[in-house]
């Protein structure tokens, strides 16, 4: 019996990547840079699955050319990329990668929460470019204090909380938002649930955690900016539409707030004329908060599971649209 055929839209971590290759006819796109989207449509036409990731545009134009697509298997917690109403329609399930990237998207959200409040990466620049003349001077590179601060938390999921927990070891008073009840954080953590004007208004750092949905576009705008203290840092490594870029751009050149940290831009990869990329006050990264060697391998693990699962007939581990399973019923195909 022949293998089944598995499209794979870049070169995952060898961990994954070799379960997949053992179990199936795998293809794997050779680049660096993701396929085009034509390129994806011409491999999906004879394959019954893909392996995606976050900026592979999944829609209806892709279904219609695969005939034979069972399962997307994505590589990221998110999958806004993915129509998955379309998906679910046609009896195609999708899957993605939870969990596995929570303590380290946190601990990268507290990486660029540091380095803008104590001027890391302006300091760097200061000693490497020779502008360092003088060995000490008390206004030299002065930033934040972040202990005994007060952070916001805006969606206080499993990363949300992740990043609270870590703000109790800097003795921290944590605000949250989120539009599910969310006990465990002020059980557990002693956070202080608010309203989000509130959390604007008080919050010494703001980090958002919430997915991109039509709700959270541009949650954070030139309103909610205006509501911030001119202290306070805004950081964000959810999605990068989640913030009005141009309205944080004169918040922050305007000194109506202090800085900002964020790994995720509105359109990424974001061109060097973003203004945001003018401005010292900004720390930025290019959309690697999950980037650790651990975390990475286990979620092109997780990919290989998620397929293997489907294929025997049974529920995937990671399925994002359990109504799926009424349209195409599991079935072993192994």
């Amino acid at each position: 019996m022949p293998k089944l055929k598995v499209y794979v839209t870049r070169e995952l971590p060898e961990r994954g990547l070799k379960m997949i290759k053992e179990r199936f006819d795998a293809e794997v796109w050779p680049e660096y840079a993701p396929p085009p989207k034509k390129v994806i449509i011409e491999k999906a036409r004879n394959v019954d699955a893909l392996a995606s990731l976050l900026s592979d545009k999944i829609d209806a134009e892709v279904f219609d050319a695969a005939p034979k697509l069972k399962i997307v298997a994505q590589m990221a917690v998110g999958f806004d990329n993915i129509d998955l109403q379309e998906a679910t329609k046609r009896g195609i399930y999708v899957t993605n990668t939870p969990e596995v990237l929570t303590d380290t998207t946190a601990d990268f959200a507290w990486a660029l929460l540091m380095a803008v409040a104590r001027r890391v990466v302006e300091a760097d620049k200061y000693v490497r470019t020779g502008q360092w003349k003088v060995g000490w001077h008390p206004s030299m590179m002065q930033g934040r204090d972040i202990h005994g601060a007060t952070i916001g938390i805006v969606g206080a999921g499993r990363i949300g909380y992740a990043v609270a927990k870590r703000a109790t070891g800097f003795n921290m008073k944590i605000l949250f938002y989120d539009v599910i009840p969310r006990p465990e954080m002020e059980k557990e953590l002693g956070a202080k649930k608010v309203d989000l004007d509130t959390l604007f208004k008080e919050s010494d750092f703001v980090s958002i955690h919430v997915p991109l949905m039509k709700e959270t576009y541009h949650l954070v705008n030139a309103d909610r900016l205006k509501l911030m203290k001119k202290t306070v840092y805004l950081i964000n490594n959810s999605r990068g539409s989640v913030v009005d870029e141009k309205a944080l751009y004169e918040a922050l050149k305007g000194g109506r707030i202090a800085g900002a940290g964020l790994d995720v831009f509105e359109q990424e990869p974001t061109p060097l004329n973003n203004p945001l990329l003018k401005l010292d006050n900004v720390v930025v990264a290019p959309h690697i908060s999950s980037a650790s060697y651990e975390t990475r391998s286990k979620m092109a693990e997780m990919v290989a599971e998620n397929l293997v699962a489907f294929f025997e007939g049974k529920k995937p581990p990671n399925l994002v649209n359990p109504d799926v399973m009424k349209v195409r019923p599991l079935s072993k195909q192994f």
